[in-house]
């Protein structure tokens, strides 16, 4: 899995990488707020990522709201991280589209239980993703009955596009998922004692 790390601080942005790389993730470390959006919103966006409050251009805040604004980026898991540790601060970050809040110094166990949470969500999100792109093409492919069927009004055959005349139960299976088993309503049940006792008398 991918991440960015986007720090100007370079001992913070070594300690940050090495601990992800130690974890197995791909790691990119940029400097400034300019470099991180072109790596967010290039071709292969990171999964994960650890920006700066305080940072050179766009800083953490503004980098927020512009991946929650931008639709065509893949879901991200982004955490603050900032020396700013007030309430009021950590809902700020939150509210502009942050998914977790890292306070400077860090603590390598917090780090790491944060960013295991990060990936697990992540995960979870592709899997979410995966799976509505194959329900949508299932449902794409289901057969549905649809339009005008000729039936015979005393048979109850239908009438195929090739002129030739199916069963009702035959034609419906063809054209659709369902499968028939067969009974007998009560009525039928009533119909056919009569003629077999009419029959047998």
């Amino acid at each position: 899995m991918r991440a960015l790390i986007a720090d100007d601080d370079p001992v913070t942005a070594t300690l940050l990488a090495a601990s992800l790389r130690r974890w197995n993730l791909d790691v990119t470390v940029v400097h400034d707020g300019g470099a991180a959006w072109d790596v967010m919103s290039g071709d292969r966006p990171p999964a994960l990522s650890i920006v700066d409050w305080m940072m050179p251009g766009p800083d953490g805040i503004e980098l927020c709201r512009r991946i929650r604004e931008t639709a065509a980026i893949s879901p991200m898991y982004v955490i603050l991280l900032t020396a700013r540790d007030s309430r009021a601060d950590v809902v700020k970050g939150l509210e502009a589209g942050a998914d977790d809040y890292l306070v400077k110094p860090f603590d390598a166990a917090e780090l790491r239980a944060r960013v295991h949470t990060g990936i697990r969500i992540v995960s979870l999100q592709r899997q979410l993703t995966a799976q509505i792109a194959t329900l949508q093409e299932t449902l794409t492919n289901v057969k549905q009955l649809k339009g005008l069927l000729p039936i015979c009004c005393y048979c109850k055959r239908i009438r195929t596009d090739t002129d030739y005349w199916q069963q009702l139960e035959a034609y419906i299976s063809d054209h659709s998922d369902a499968q028939f088993s067969h009974g007998i309503c009560p009525g039928c049940y009533e119909h056919a004692s009569n003629e077999l006792a009419g029959a047998g008398s």
